[in-house]
């Protein structure tokens, strides 16, 4: 599993996971190390994850309420600019041989990703929504 976040300005360290994440799992190797001292430094950040089970679990929302959330709707991928940043990520990535070769790739390509990339998409996020509204919450050209 690959975790990593993204802002204006920046982004944190890409935290390759081996093993099922769970919910105190990402609490404990990923928020309250990466996260909490990267919103820190970010005055007004508004944090956004997807829905998925250890991001909803109880201790990481106990965790997170300390924090300024966005509220996501269950089937809105267009949206996230995260998810933009991971699939320009995967048109990169060559074919690797072993597992070592793979976090070694993609924590290249995350440490080499343009940080005007990351800006475009975080500027296009009103457009995005606009025209997931348009398409009644279904799929866009995004």
């Amino acid at each position: 599993m690959v975790w990593g976040a993204i802002a204006y300005a920046g982004r944190c360290t890409l935290i390759v996971m081996r093993g099922t994440l769970t919910g105190q799992r990402y609490v404990d190797d990923i928020l309250r190390p990466h996260v909490g001292p990267f919103l820190n430094g970010l005055p007004g950040a508004i944090f956004q994850q997807d829905n998925a089970r250890p991001h909803t679990a109880r201790v990481a929302q106990d965790f997170l309420r300390h924090f300024q959330t966005l509220p996501w709707s269950a089937r809105s991928p267009d949206l996230s600019p995260d998810e933009h940043v991971w699939d320009q990520l995967k048109r990169q990535m060559l074919s690797c041989h072993s597992v070592h070769d793979l976090e070694l790739a993609v924590q290249d390509l995350w440490a080499h990703l343009p940080q005007d990339n990351i800006r475009c998409l975080i500027n296009s996020m009103s457009d995005r929504a606009a025209a997931c509204i348009a398409a009644g919450g279904g799929p866009t050209r995004y």
